[in-house]
């Protein structure tokens, strides 16, 4: 027979995991794109955990029904540290882009970052940011992560 207090750390062994579980399903959301009325910017990659080195295609969406406006070619994106410090962002032209609804434009970074180093192992936060006509900003951000 089994001892009571085994039982007991078990069973709460068994809760605690399919709490934490369920709780991870929502909070590591993996659904990217998701198509609104109004204002809205999506950024898609093909993965979050990406090996050093590999090239990391990013899509920026125009997830709405309103045409997004952004001040140069590079359509607002940036690469940081999650401690907010600029890792990479394109080389941009001054020129006004647009983005229609539904449109999409593609980027791909090589890992190097804009002063010519190689991007190290972590945690990345892949951001852009957009505004309609009338001047309203929208703004989206994705987490990836670089390993070994």
């Amino acid at each position: 027979m089994l001892a009571k207090s085994l039982v007991i750390f078990i069973g709460i062994g068994l809760i605690s995991g399919l709490t934490f579980g369920v709780y991870l399903l929502d909070v590591k959301n993996t659904s990217q794109l998701v198509f609104v009325e109004g204002l809205s910017i999506s950024i898609v990659t093909e993965k979050f955990d990406f090996k050093q080195g590999e090239e990391i295609k990013i899509k920026i969406v125009n997830s709405g029904t309103i045409p997004l406006i952004f001040s140069d070619s590079s359509y607002g994106l940036r690469i940081t540290g999650l401690s907010g410090i600029l890792m990479y962002s394109p080389v941009a032209a001054q020129v006004i882009s647009q983005l229609d609804p539904g449109d999409e434009i593609e980027f791909s970074w090589d890992q190097i970052k804009n002063d010519d180093d190689v991007s190290l192992e972590g945690l990345y936060k892949i951001s852009t940011k957009g505004m309609d006509k009338q001047g309203n900003q929208v703004e989206k951000s994705t987490t990836i992560t670089i390993w070994k």
